[in-house]
Parts: structure tokens; C-alpha cells; sequence
């Protein structure tokens, strides 16, 4: 089997025990790997219901097939397994340049299994298992644990990192896993599994190299996506300011959410603090993922007098400067950089900690949460210094932080009083930095995403939004966002395109750039398989419906599809006034289209239809 190794790593906590175990060729061809290939295995082998913090939910660290290959945008990796923050499917995905050292170490994935007695970490040497100690790094933040570990396989060439800081060790339901400093797998609290596990993190170096199985038409494709993104306008906005570089335009169209969805437009506060702002302020150079010429990363200084000081390091993204910037109407961005490495180095989720804060700001604002409540803080719209008080405790679980560490949908729960009316999740997690009022095919998306509201399981946000369209799929060239006509099919197009990238674990701003025949070229070209575009999209409705299966099985239901009341009250200026998407009718043509019952699960007949025969017998009983 070319490209893949075929092989992943079993690692028991409990006992120390591990063994290589072989996955069938066939398996791959049908679940692609990354998380299609997690959610698989978690079918086979765990109980849906099994307790996210328990030692019984397995983690499942899976590589996408063209890891290695030098594909641009196929350095990514996904962490996988039962969500302690939603209690549904847990999946995050991540950049940097881990999987390809893990391919080079003979390996598909790693399955980590069992708790430790005390906290370990994961040594992966090429064919060497080992694991080792950690007393010694717990209670460590990311950024010094990565320091302490990069040296730590001895002579040769430096291993990768992957490990949590102190919101994993003190289960932060959001806690992130940290790449390298630069990349955190950071949605739905992976981190949180691993600090239960009591697992530091993982250190791995291999050597073996990569086969693919047409060696010159992986390189002849490469070379031509590489020309690709050379030319994409897109591509050059991210390479010069980020992914940040969207705020400006993004508040224009109504896509960015202000004081916690309570205003449509505020163009003071995208000015602070989008991409040219922070850019000519901040940047000290772009950095990239391995293989990756668009470099949408930030490296950024601050050496401006005053308390957000930062010393060179990464720098945040869009979704942090919107999330604890926009969202909080907080326009100080020096503010941003501290918020942002204080967030990395705790370890926890920038989306739902940025979303979290707004909540409780909202709920002292509405007198929800008295002053003593919050611990005195003067927490208020724009207070930078009392949102970055709350990001510390957070990430200790001090204090109130020790509520807000839940989520806003748990702490709105135990708050009561009408507080969950201020929350704005789908399924327990946090929507993403992208208003459905400006975007309707972008709600639906949010509503029927397998992990709650996410932004990237799909490609609505490029093709409603015109900054990417694969016309040959049938993607119409032009999208209108505020509009529902249409976009049922179109979300499940694009959920249909978009669940092969997150198993072939490909970057979405790559893909951007692509034709829609190019991934499925990069995967015949190393593996062999002759796949069409057709097949392609196949695969991508199998692993679609598996998830679905699986959130099912796990106790969501019809229910559960629905958008926050925050984004179905029209605001009142903006580029989305008086806008709101239709949900029912949305919902409706949806459920038609993918073959959902009106539980919605998928039909028996729509599961077997996918070749998921086993997945039907197990969500509605022998046939």
C-alpha cells in the first residue's frame, strides 16, 4: 500500500502495554483516513456513551493519506474521540508538521487508550514505544513544556511535539492540544481527553521515507498547485495579513459578530483590530505549515509600552481577533496578542473561551451575574484588562473562571436565571467567528455539523461568500448570502466535498485554490486508487452519515438541529439588517435531500444505500 503505512499505534495508559495493529486497504479506500477514518474505528471499537473524561473513550490521533507527500496543504492531522464539552462526536484538526514526522515514524495514527497513574508522556522513535515520566512537567504551560521536551530523544534531528498546558490538566471542557508552539488542535476539547488520560503529550521522530505510488504525477501536481495559489488573490490576502486579513470586508457583509450578537456593524472596532492593524503593528514575518507556500500564520512582537508586552511568538488568528476582540467589543488589540498567548499557553480553545467571555459579560450586563459573582471584576464590553483576568482563571479554574471552564452552555445551565437565552452554540459548542444572519447556507451548516457549529466540516464559508467556486461540482459562481433559495443543496455539496478534506486531513485554504478534480488527483497520484470526483463525493457522504450515526447514537436527536435565539433576532444595522435565516424551510429541504427520518437520523435505507449496512443495524435495530 503506497502512501499510507497501513499501520497504527495501540497504546494502553493503564497497563503501558502497546502493539502495531494493520488496518485493511479496503477500510482506507472507504473511510480515507484523518477523521473518517477516527470515526470508523470509534464505531467498531467504543460505546457512544462512554464517559468523555473516562478512562474507556479512546483517543485517536489519524493521519490523512497524502501526509508526506508534499501536497500543499496535506501537513494536518486530527484528533478524535467523545467530546467532554458537547458529549457528542469530539474532532479538531491541526496544522504544522507533525503528521508528516509520524508518517516518517511508519505510522497512520495512534490510538491512546486507558488512564495513567500518573502523568506520562508518549515517546515515538521511529520503531521505538516508550513511555515516560512527566511528574516533572505537570503544571507546565505548553510553550515550556514544548521546550522541555524538544530535546528529550536525544541525537538527531529534533522530534515533534504535541502536548496540553494547565486547562487540559485541570480539564478544561475546551482545552486544546498544542502543536509545536505554533498550532493547536483547539475545537472541542481534545485536550481535556488527554489531561484525563493524564498524558502530557507525545514526542515523535521517524526517518522511513515516502512512497507514492506515480511518483511524477505527484510531482507534476504538485508543481501546478503550487502555481495555483501563486496566482490566487486569496492565497496573497492570507499571505500578507492572515487570515485576519477577512475582518474588514467580513464586517461589511454582516459575517462578523459584535457584542454578542447584539449589534450588526461596528467599523471602529474592525478597523483596530483587522489584518492591516495588526500587520503593520505587530508582524515580525509570516510562517507557514510544512509544504504550505501561502504562510496565513503570524509570527508577531509587541514591544509597545504597557501590560500586553509579548515577546516574539505566534500571533493570533481571525478567529481569536474576532472572538475575544469583536465579540467583546474589545478594540485594543496589543490586548489581543496577550489574550491570544496567554489562551496558547493554557491551552484552550480561542472560539468557545472568546464566546464563553462575551456570555458572561452579557450576563452582568443583563444583571444575570452580580460583580461578587464574577469576583469582583469590572467585567464590561471592551474591558480588555478584566477579559484577560478571566482568561487566567480559566485556564486555572479559579474562581468563577472554574464555572466559565464548563462552557456557556453548562454555565448557563448552572447559572439559571435566564442566562441560556445569551449563549450562542449549537449542540454545546460555540459558533464559530461567522454570523449566520450574513450568511443563511453557513446557519444550516452550523446546524447539521456532526460536532455543533463549525465553520470548516463544509465549504459554505469560501463558496457563499465568493471567495472560492468549484462550478464543475455544480456550485452556482455567484452565491447571495442573506438568501435560503437553494442552499439546502448547496450545504450538502459542500459537506459532501469538504468531509474528504478533514479525512485526507488537507488544509481548507489550499483547497481554495484548487479544482475540484486536484485532491482527487493527489490521491490517485499516492495511493493508486483510481478514484473519480464522484467517488470522491461518495466517500464524503459515507463519512458524513457515519458521524451522524454516531452524534445519534450518542443522544442527539431532530432537536438538536437548531440555531441559537442571539442569531434569529435581526439586527438593526449592518450588512445583514433585518436578516435571518429560515430555518424550518432550510431544515426541511435538508432533511429531504440527505435522506434524514424525522428523529433526524438517517433513514435504513439511505445508511445501506452508503454501504454503511452495519451503521443502520446498529442505529435502527436488525433489519
Amino acid at each position: 500500500m503506497k502512501g499510507l503505512k497501513g499501520q497504527v499505534l495501540e497504546v494502553d495508559l493503564g497497563t503501558g502495554a502497546s502493539r502495531r495493529r494493520s488496518i485493511p486497504e479496503e477500510l482506507w479506500r472507504r473511510f480515507l483516513g484523518g477523521a473518517g477514518m477516527a470515526a470508523r474505528l470509534f464505531f467498531e471499537e467504543a460505546d457512544p456513551r462512554v464517559d468523555p473524561l473516562g478512562p474507556d473513550n479512546p483517543l485517536l490521533v489519524m493521519l490523512g493519506p497524502l501526509a508526506g507527500s508534499g501536497v500543499p496543504g496535506s501537513s494536518r492531522f486530527s484528533i478524535c474521540a467523545r467530546s467532554p464539552l458537547t458529549g457528542l462526536w469530539g474532532e479538531s484538526s491541526c496544522g504544522g508538521n507533525l503528521a508528516v514526522e509520524m508518517r516518517a515514524a511508519g505510522l497512520d495514527g495512534v490510538i491512546v487508550r486507558g488512564r495513567a497513574a500518573e502523568p506520562v508522556v508518549l515517546c515515538l522513535d521511529d520503531g521505538r514505544v516508550e513511555l515516560r515520566p512527566a511528574g516533572a512537567l505537570w503544571g507546565l504551560d505548553t510553550y515550556q513544556t514544548v521546550d522541555a521536551l524538544k530535546p528529550s530523544l536525544g541525537p538527531g534531528r529534533e522530534p515533534k511535539v504535541l502536548c496540553i498546558g494547565q486547562a487540559g490538566e485541570r480539564l478544561v471542557r475546551y482545552a486544546a492540544v498544542c502543536h509545536d508552539k505554533h498550532d493547536f488542535a483547539g475545537r472541542t476539547g481534545m485536550g481535556a481527553v488527554m489531561g484525563a488520560k493524564r498524558l502530557k503529550a507525545m514526542v515523535v521522530r521517524g526517518s522511513q521515507p515516502f512512497e507514492a505510488h506515480d511518483p511524477a504525477a505527484l510531482k507534476a501536481l504538485r508543481l501546478r498547485l503550487f502555481a495555483q495559489i501563486k496566482e490566487s488573490v486569496p492565497a496573497e490576502s492570507l499571505k500578507q495579513m492572515g487570515t485576519d486579513s477577512t475582518m474588514d470586508l467580513s464586517m461589511i457583509i454582516g459575517d462578523v459578530p459584535l457584542k454578542n450578537y447584539r449589534l450588526g456593524e461596528a467599523l471602529e472596532v474592525s478597523a483596530a483590530i483587522g489584518g492591516p492593524t495588526m500587520t503593520e503593528r505587530f508582524l515580525v514575518k509570516p510562517d507557514a505549515c510544512l509544504h504550505c507556500p501561502i504562510a496565513c500564520r503570524r509570527v508577531m512582537k509587541n514591544d509597545e509600552p504597557g501590560p500586553y508586552q509579548v515577546e516574539t511568538g505566534p500571533g493570533p488568528e481571525y478567529e481569536t481577533c474576532a472572538s475575544f476582540g469583536a465579540l467583546c467589543m474589545n478594540s485594543d488589540a496589543a490586548s489581543l496578542l496577550k489574550i491570544n498567548e496567554m489562551c496558547n499557553r493554557y491551552g484552550f480553545d480561542t472560539i468557545t473561551g472568546g464566546c464563553t467571555v462575551a456570555f458572561a459579560i452579557d450576563c452582568v450586563e443583563q444583571g444575570i451575574l452580580s460583580r461578587d459573582e464574577v469576583d469582583g471584576l469590572e467585567l464590561g464590553w471592551g474591558n480588555a484588562e478584566a477579559i484577560l483576568a478571566l482568561v487566567h482563571k480559566i485556564g486555572l479554574r479559579e474562581g468563577v473562571g472554574d464555572l466559565l471552564a464548563e462552557g456557556s452552555r453548562e454555565a448557563a445551565r448552572r447559572i439559571g436565571r435566564g442566562a441560556e437565552a445569551l449563549t450562542a452554540e449549537v449542540k454545546g459548542l460555540e459558533l464559530p467567528m461567522h454570523d449566520p444572519r450574513g450568511s443563511h447556507g453557513m446557519g444550516l451548516a452550523y446546524m447539521m455539523s456532526s460536532r455543533g457549529a463549525c465553520h470548516n466540516a463544509h465549504l459554505m464559508h469560501p463558496v457563499e461568500q465568493g471567495m472560492a467556486s468549484w462550478p464543475e461540482l455544480g456550485f452556482a459562481p455567484d452565491y447571495q448570502g442573506q438568501v435560503d433559495e437553494g442552499k439546502a443543496a448547496a450545504v450538502k455539496l459542500a459537506e459532501d466535498y469538504g468531509a474528504p478534506l478533514a479525512a485526507l486531513c488537507m488544509c481548507v485554504f489550499d483547497n481554495w485554490t484548487f479544482k475540484a478534480g486536484d485532491p482527487v488527483e493527489a490521491l490517485n497520484a499516492v495511493t493508486g486508487w483510481g478514484f473519480s470526483v464522484q467517488d470522491y463525493l461518495q466517500a464524503g457522504a459515507r463519512i458524513w452519515l457515519l458521524r451522524r450515526a454516531l452524534i445519534n447514537l450518542m443522544g442527539a436527536t431532530a432537536a438538536d438541529d437548531r440555531l441559537p435565539a442571539k442569531v434569529l433576532t435581526p439586527t438593526a444595522e449592518g450588512g445583514a439588517v433585518g436578516s435571518v435565516p429560515d430555518t424550518q424551510k432550510l431544515l426541511r429541504e435538508y432533511y429531504e435531500l440527505r435522506g434524514l427520518d424525522a428523529q433526524g437520523r438517517p433513514t435504513r435505507e439511505t445508511l445501506a444505500a452508503a454501504e454503511l449496512a452495519d451503521v443502520a443495524a446498529r442505529l435502527h435495530g436488525p433489519a
